[in-house]
């Protein structure tokens, strides 16, 4: 790996170590999403808070720094003389940046936002078939775990038929698709115990839930 390359993806790690749950629940004067609920710093516990606005903004912004790095390293790449190779790996470095933030203790988000952000910087059709899936997923069940997985495990196979099995970005979204499952490890025992929380209900305390 060239040092231009370590630097490409470094870069990416601390962009995705930005964690816009903790960002704006702090600028709002709000409680630390770690502290209630999931205790999960991400869109989804945000919005157990009854507060929708932060729970968009942090959509926004961990969808928005995936998107940022994939797609400056698509720009970037060629005058570099890197390659797609590079920008699959700034791609992951980028979504273990969110789940596991240098800023924040190494105790992140699940992923979904800031990797449906990657997808977008792959390819505009790949991320508007996941999101179509996401949104179809929480309309008809309104849990937001399930919907999420459904997406990442369907990714891959919209990657190779949008992108083709020879694509460095396939490979990629299968990656992307374990890691997020690897996050949501918890939500899969609670989907199989039936104790699983639906989208919008409201909060508790994280150790009342314990």
């Amino acid at each position: 790996m060239t040092t231009t390359a370590f630097a490409f993806i470094a870069a990416a790690y601390l962009i995705g170590s930005l964690s816009f749950a903790v960002i704006v629940s702090k600028a709002m004067g709000m409680a630390d999403p770690r502290s209630y609920g999931s205790g999960n710093p991400g869109a989804t516990n945000v919005l157990r808070s009854g507060k929708k606005v932060a729970a968009a903004l942090t959509l926004l912004g961990d969808g928005a720094k995936g998107w940022v790095a994939v797609a400056l390293a698509s720009w970037l790449a060629p005058r570099y003389g890197l390659g797609s190779r590079e920008v699959a790996m700034v791609a992951i470095a980028v979504l273990a940046g969110h789940m596991w933030p240098v800023f924040f203790g190494f105790k992140g988000g699940k992923g979904v936002a800031t990797a449906v952000g990657v997808l977008f910087g792959f390819s505009l059709p790949l991320a508007l078939a996941a999101v179509a899936t996401w949104l179809f997923m929480a309309f008809v069940v309104r849990i937001s775990s399930l919907s999420a997985l459904t997406a990442c495990v369907l990714a891959p196979v919209y990657a190779y038929f949008i992108l083709g099995p020879q694509s460095p970005y396939f490979g990629t979204c299968i990656i992307i698709a374990i890691l997020v499952i690897h996050r949501h490890k918890s939500n899969l025992i609670n989907l199989l115990t039936g104790q699983e929380s639906r989208i919008g209900e409201k909060a508790a305390p994280k150790d009342e839930q314990q």
